[in-house]
């Protein structure tokens, strides 16, 4: 049995996979999550899924995408850390790049700096550029570096000197020299987090590990020990997975755990329907994330989170508070907003019958009836319309707008800041949205699709099966694997192949080695290799797959004209190796099996729109090729589909419903 666990700010999803009488089938649960202490929502999901006994044989494989890392981040609730650097960089995290939040604004407010300047220690050790030594690392700093140590009682230390990707030893040194204290603390080095220069990012990338590590490792601990034997399996942000022991010493790479599992999923439905572009948008209770996939998943090395640049990879995506559960509210000007404060899961939307008393965006679709009303959410509640009805109407007086009219304002100002994002994901880049299919998931995507799709000028989308969990889903055809790094900097006119492969061959045993101490056999271990380039004394660089240095620098040209507007006839640099090594055991389709539902009791009701009878489908009792013909809702236990009019769905035969829009029809106001 393989469970596939997402814990999102709303709702946690479970997909449980397992195979009968030569049969695979798919148990599909959703319960509120509970921020606070998540393990409770899982462990709540595990009992609800009837699965203790199987924990107690320790045949249960969990693989679980988490926001722990995230929210400590955002909360600023990360442990206390140590910051070890060279002599004249105790400051490096504070003064950063020293870019302005906003361009053209005069004053903004102070930013409080990552680690305080009393936890920020200097010492020697320092190397050029080319590795020879510019100042010792002296034993009397060491002993100073410790007693120092002591005296703060950190939870954690974080080393990063300069050039340290070049040569190690000094920081090892002082890795090795904090162990031996015997106290409990974290440590973290950048050269074995980020082996790559340009130092800010380099720190930042360190600090968030170590101080992550022991909030992250913490959660895991608790979790591991409720799961018995049972082996328990992390998402990382790029796509793959990793043991629970590796994933709690690798914490930043943790940061974009969930929503990196959707776009696994959608990356292997693409395979299994021979589809390659794709924009996504996943749109659960709390926020909404974009990404464009153009053959395989995009993978990033200049991601944020908060103020801070994260420079591990990651998939490319950009992320807005703008969920199911985002607040709508009246700005100083009277002009309506939603988000990015969301009612979460505790109080939740107002027709949650929690006791929240906002208005968002679930109420807005629930009284313009794009959801049933009674319509049970998690197995636990029903949804509440004249709870929702009471908490528009109360924005609708203070604008004076009608109820409807201030339910359909929250919906398109909610549908413009996620079609803005879609924008900087694709069109911002120099692709064009109408080349790709608008893949919609998360639990409140559907009802967005249409609108979406044609603010992007797009006629296609797909709602793919089991939408509503996908990420969950994603956990389960997730390759398990690691990425790893190196800054190389070489001038591209003056390298050969020879060189390169070299070095990529060094940067492969040492990845290799540590996926073998991490239980994986080499013999089922593939790679896949890549380049960071740029022009000769350009700051910022472009990826692209490694085979030879000829068709790399010409696809490098081709690759910035598209995505920068031209093309140099300059000299390039190659400046990091990249590795991706994961395992090539056959991952499960996911689409040819038997599902049951357990939360959610669709029940009977009839709701109409201002204009238009709204016909109801239920998605499973959906025939492949049954035409559905907007204005229209799709339910199911786990997500509803908005079909609007000029638009209409057909299932297929695996259960995803493709959408496509006839340009000449009205839409409903």
């Amino acid at each position: 049995m393989v469970l596939g666990v997402d814990a999102g700010g709303t709702f946690t999803d479970f997909v449980l996979l397992w195979e009968r009488k030569g049969q695979r089938q798919l148990r599909i649960h959703k319960v509120l999550s509970t921020p606070a202490a998540p393990e409770q929502a899982i462990l709540q999901g595990i009992r609800d899924l009837e699965l203790n006994d199987v924990i107690k044989s320790g045949k249960l494989l969990i693989i679980h995408g988490s926001t722990v890392a995230t929210n400590a981040v955002l909360e600023g609730k990360g442990a206390p850390t140590v910051f070890i650097t060279n002599h004249g960089f105790a400051d490096m995290l504070t003064l950063g790049r020293q870019t302005r939040p906003a361009l053209f604004q005069l004053e903004f407010p102070p930013v409080p700096p990552p680690v305080a300047s009393e936890y920020c220690l200097e010492v020697g050790g320092r190397l050029t550029a080319n590795g020879k030594v510019l100042e010792p690392l002296l034993d009397t700093e060491l002993e100073d570096m410790c007693t120092r140590i002591k005296e703060l009682e950190p939870t954690a230390v974080a080393i990063n000197l300069l050039f340290s990707f070049v040569d190690d030893r000094f920081e090892r040194a002082i890795e090795k020299a904090v162990n031996d204290l015997g106290l409990s603390i974290f440590v973290s080095r950048s050269s074995q987090v980020l082996p790559e220069y340009k130092e800010y990012e380099r720190g930042i990338a360190t600090w968030l590990n170590a101080s992550l590590g022991p909030v992250v490792g913490g959660y895991l601990n608790r979790l591991s020990e409720q799961l018995g034997s049972c082996q328990l399996m992390i998402m990382q942000s790029s796509g793959e997975v990793v043991a629970a022991k590796t994933a709690g010493r690798r914490a930043v790479s943790l940061l974009l755990s969930g929503p990196a599992a959707g776009l696994a999923a959608i990356n292997h439905l693409g395979r299994r329907l021979q589809e390659s572009k794709f924009l996504s948008f996943d749109m659960g209770g709390t926020s909404t994330d974009v990404a464009l996939i153009d053959g395989e998943l995009q993978i990033t090395n200049e991601g944020r989170i908060a103020n801070y640049p994260v420079a591990v990879p990651m998939v490319d995506m950009h992320t807005i508070g703008a969920g199911g559960g985002s607040i709508a509210f009246l700005d100083a000007g009277g002009m309506l907003q939603v988000g990015p404060l969301s009612a979460g899961a505790d109080p939740g939307p107002a027709c949650y019958g929690r006791g929240g008393t906002a208005a968002t965006v679930t109420d807005a679709n629930l009284v313009l009836g794009r959801i049933k009303p009674g319509v049970s959410l998690a197995g636990s509640f029903k949804l509440d319309l004249d709870a929702a009805l009471a908490a528009i109407e109360s924005l609708a007086r203070a604008s004076g707008l009608s109820v409807r009219e201030m339910a359909s304002g929250i919906i398109d100002v909610a549908n413009e800041r996620m079609a803005e994002a879609l924008r900087m994901i694709s069109v911002q880049r120099g692709y064009d949205p109408a080349e790709f299919t608008l893949a919609s998931f998360g639990g409140a995507g559907g009802l967005h699709v249409c609108a979406l799709a044609e603010a992007m000028g797009m006629r296609r989308a797909i709602v793919p099966a089991h939408g509503g969990v996908l990420s969950a889903l994603g956990m389960l055809v997730a390759p398990r694997g690691r990425q790893f790094s190196r800054t190389v900097r070489l001038a591209g006119d003056s390298t050969n192949d020879s060189q390169l492969q070299a070095a990529f061959q060094q940067l492969l045993d040492s990845g290799t080695n540590e996926l073998v101490r991490e239980g994986l056999k080499q013999a089922v271990l593939k790679n896949e290799l890549s380049i960071d380039m740029c022009y000769s004394g350009q700051s910022s660089t472009l990826n692209l797959p490694w085979n030879n240095k000829q068709n790399a620098i010409q696809e490098f040209h081709k690759l910035h004209k598209n995505r920068h507007g031209f093309s140099l006839q300059g000299d390039v640099e190659i400046v990091n190796i990249r590795v991706r090594i994961t395992s090539k055991e056959p991952l499960p389709d996911i689409h040819e099996v038997d599902t049951h539902y357990l939360c959610n009791d669709l029940g009977e009701a009839v709701v109409y729109s201002k204009k238009e009878q709204l016909t109801f489908y239920e998605r499973q009792s959906l025939m492949a090729g049954q035409l559905v013909v907007g204005p229209a809702i799709v339910t199911e236990p786990s997500a509803t589909t908005f079909i609007k009019k000029g638009w209409t769905g057909k299932a297929d035969e695996i259960g995803n419903i493709w959408l496509d829009r006839n340009p000449e029809a009205a839409d409903i106001p």
